[in-house]
């Protein structure tokens, strides 16, 4: 099981700080946790990349507002994309 992700930048909108980047999964794995670097993440998006529909959505498996840094997501086996991240 092999996941990986990576941070692409961070910018500020107002009270808020946004951090936006990329996942990877191979070896079949299905997701794992992001560290996006906020103490209180209020906004976690993805969205998948590939050249057809995919049947399914990868979700964050939490409950946001997150008090804590590190979301789990969870994604199609093998999937890669990208996601943003709202919050202080």
């Amino acid at each position: 099981m092999a996941f990986s992700y990576t941070i692409n930048s961070e910018s500020t909108l107002g009270g808020l700080k946004i951090v936006c980047g990329t996942y990877t999964n191979n070896s079949s794995s299905t997701g794992g946790d992001v560290y996006t670097g906020l103490s209180n993440i209020l906004y976690f998006g993805m969205q998948p990349k590939g050249s057809s529909v995919l049947a399914n959505q990868p979700v964050v498996n939490e409950t946001l507002p997150l008090a804590k840094d590190g979301v789990t997501i969870v994604t199609t086996a093998d999937e890669v994309g990208t996601w943003i991240s709202a919050g202080n």
